[in-house]
């Protein structure tokens, strides 16, 4: 009985396709309205995935244990993309796109439209001069000494397995790693360009959204000039606030796989033991 209660595991074949699914479910959001719940859901989602990936990276002792990195930044910017896709369809067609996207405006932007325009593009700028650019050369960096360092490696590897300290198996899985490390820095340096396009794909979509919002307002639906400024400025505010706060948060985690060396803790515990440990900077900052 315990064996028929007991949760299968999900094999290889069933996860590939689930991701198979998924990519393409992505590239249909572009193409298929969705309706406004619909679009609420996928960004719940979106934002969900993106904390998941943060709070992972937290806890990874090197950047081969998350060496899907740079795949999970190409499908969550396309996700976003995607999703920027649908909500500015719903913002200009409707002049609604969800209770996520309406709440979002309506809590940063209150009766300030000018505010509200001016936090997103802080966040945005501190994405995409701060976070993604120093994210990019970390892992150009990284990728380059990582490359440089590896026919010294190498050898390090053949003189250990011929003095009999490893055997042949563990010399193996230390030039695949060798091998996956460079690759890993190789590809999140490309990664951090889509992070990048995506920010000004962000900016675009953003004015976009207002300056055609109007025009749809006025012109097709038949608002007041100022009420269509208000109308379009909240919901292409809360649009731009459920799209950056995901990609803000991936761009950290980028940040710090691309950081960590390896080790055999995590990073709060190598906090914890590299600041705290030692009594005498807490006593000094203390008096």
């Amino acid at each position: 009985m315990a064996a028929i209660l007991a949760p299968k595991k999900i094999g290889p074949f069933q996860t590939d396709m689930l991701l198979a699914v998924m990519v393409l479910s992505i590239v249909g959001v572009m193409i298929i309205p969705l309706p406004a719940a619909m679009l609420d859901v996928l960004l719940t989602i979106n934002l969900s995935f993106s904390l998941v990936v943060l709070v992972n990276a937290l806890y990874v002792r090197g950047p081969l244990d998350l060496s899907t990195f740079p795949t999970i930044m190409l499908i969550a910017t396309l996700l976003r993309l995607a999703l920027n896709v649908a909500s500015t369809r719903l913002i200009l067609g409707e002049a609604y796109a969800g209770d996520m996207i309406s709440s979002f405006g309506s809590f940063v932007v209150k009766d300030n439209y000018v505010v509200g325009f001016v936090v997103f593009l802080i966040l945005v700028a501190i994405q995409f001069f701060v976070i993604v650019k120093g994210t990019e050369r970390n892992a150009e960096v990284g990728a380059r000494f990582t490359l440089d360092a590896m026919p010294g490696k190498q050898m390090s590897i053949d003189a250990d397995l011929n003095a009999g300290l490893i055997n042949e198996e563990e010399a193996k899985s230390r030039r695949e790693d060798l091998s996956r490390e460079a690759s890993f820095f190789g590809a999140m340096d490309g990664a951090a360009k889509f992070v990048k396009g995506d920010a000004i794909a962000g900016i675009l979509i953003t004015l976009v959204n207002i300056l055609a919002g109007m025009v749809v307002g006025v012109l097709q639906m038949g608002l007041a000039p100022m009420e269509a400024v208000q109308t379009y400025t909240k919901l292409t505010i809360g649009d731009g606030l459920m799209s950056q706060l995901p990609a803000l948060a991936l761009s950290v985690a980028a940040g710090i796989v691309v950081s960590r060396a390896a080790e055999k803790t995590s990073l709060g515990e190598n906090l914890q033991r590299q600041l705290f440990e030692e009594k005498k900077p807490m006593a000094i900052v203390a008096v």
